[in-house]
């Protein structure tokens, strides 16, 4: 039980880390427009020879996540015949069909209900898991991406510097 909070909190470390790179990429788009604008300020004009090429970044990694829309199908989780429903003549062979056997029997019917939990648990931890590292995975495309422009804006920046 304990793993499944802490895979609960994780996520929401995860889901606040994705939003904080969303920030960072809004306000990198918006100082990037600043600059832009304070060098046609400063410039008078830009020469569309002087101008650099614009940066060009994947439209998927920065495009909002899949995790809050409604889907029609949800997947279910696999429930056959062994998921809580006991053997139909019972867990043993009855021998004596006396007070022990009931009690072993019923002792069989709880045990095969917690395995069932813990298989249902296990099936909850896998399904988070899943869900945890397709986040993980976008924030490093995310991370990348923030790389590589703001190296493109430094380029740019240093270039105006210099020339």
């Amino acid at each position: 039980m304990k793993t499944l909070v802490m895979l609960d909190e994780q996520g929401e470390q995860l889901d606040r880390i994705e939003e904080g790179m969303d920030q960072i990429n809004a306000d990198m788009r918006e100082a990037e427009k600043n600059l832009s604008g304070m060098e046609k300020c400063c410039g008078i004009c830009v020469l569309p020879c002087n101008k650099g090429a614009s940066f060009k970044e994947d439209d998927g990694t920065w495009k909002g996540n899949d995790d809050g829309k409604v889907v029609n199908n949800q997947p279910q989780r696999v429930m056959d015949e062994r998921n809580g429903i006991g053997p139909q003549a019972g867990y043993i062979g009855r021998i004596t069909n006396d007070a022990r056997e009931d009690e072993m029997e019923e002792n069989m019917g709880q045990v095969n209900t917690m395995i069932g939990n813990l298989r249902n648990m296990a099936l909850d931890m896998g399904s988070e898991l899943e869900n945890q590292n397709r986040q993980i995975d976008r924030i490093n495309r995310k991370v990348m991406s923030l790389y590589v422009y703001t190296e493109y804006v430094n380029f740019n920046r240093y270039y105006l510097i210099n020339r």
